[in-house]
């Protein structure tokens, strides 16, 4: 399948006493496939996916596979099990910085040996390894890699020559929610916003709009979900969004699990100032 359109990156909700709240997880889903999200993303980086045990991260992925069976959207999943997803978010291997041929050899194998297909997770400003236009065309090249959530800290010049001639049938989706705008200005499929919980509808209408040749309406929501989007990430994702949806009243409370610390009040009220 090709992937397009928003895909929101869901967080883990907690509960009073600390434990994963799967019906208050179920809600969200539902909530932002109900307002047109094209698909779903479980234990991403904004699921907190390192701080839940095997057994948390399974019951996440079939709460949230059985909502996007119900909406007949896909199922992206960064952690855990993937019988059920329609692909698998992979990240660019951190920290070892294996060089441009490293990570292409890598992604050959993982897609060699994965049952479904894969999207590779480039945020080199975590990772530590860059990849350039032709090497991110190489990886589009290989047999089941579908796309790439493309993370950059901007609109860097290797973006602008990959999106000069992107690979044909190769999703790429917008990982910097302040930047996604510009990204699918450029000719992006769609994009990855952990934003998108709290603003579901505006950004698929802002995907919308730029597919559509709409600039004007495309500019307009693009400035307005930047805004909201640097407030979301003043302070470590997912902590702001947390605090948001517990102020809005979607989870039962804002809390992360450590290394996080929940977000001060003063960003949480900032945030949702804009939404």
């Amino acid at each position: 399948m090709t992937f397009s359109g928003v895909y929101v990156p869901l967080i883990t909700p907690f509960d009073a006493d600390g434990a994963v709240d799967l019906a208050a997880l179920t809600g969200l889903a539902h909530e932002v496939l109900d307002a047109r999200a094209s698909g779903l993303v479980a234990l991403g980086t904004t699921g907190e996916p390192a701080a839940l045990s095997p057994g948390e991260q399974q019951a996440v992925v079939e709460v949230v596979a059985k909502v996007c069976r119900e909406h007949g959207a896909p199922l992206v999943v960064g952690s855990g099990p993937v019988d059920e997803a329609a692909a698998a978010l992979a990240l660019v291997p951190p920290f070892l910085r294996p060089g441009e041929a490293g990570v292409i050899a890598h992604f050959a194998a993982l897609a060699a040996a994965s049952p479904i297909p894969l999207i590779v997770y480039h945020v080199p400003y975590r990772t530590g390894q860059p990849l350039s236009a032709h090497a991110i065309r190489e990886l589009a090249a290989i047999e089941g890699v579908a796309g790439i959530k493309l993370a950059v800290g901007g609109i860097d010049t290797a973006t602008i020559e990959l999106m000069a001639g992107p690979p044909p049938g190769f999703a790429v989706l917008g990982g910097d929610d302040a930047v996604i705008s510009p990204l699918l200005a450029l000719g992006a499929a769609g994009g990855i916003p952990a934003s998108a919980h709290v603003a579901t509808r505006e950004f698929t209408e802002l995907a919308a709009a730029w597919r559509d040749g709409d600039t004007g309406r495309a500019r307009a929501l693009g400035h307005r979900l930047s805004a909201l989007s640097i407030a979301l990430f003043a302070e470590p994702n997912p902590t702001v969004v947390k605090g948001v949806l517990h102020a809005q009243g979607r989870i039962p409370t804002p809390a992360v699990r450590l290394p996080l610390l929940s977000a001060a009040p003063g960003s949480v009220r900032a945030a949702a100032a804009l939404v």
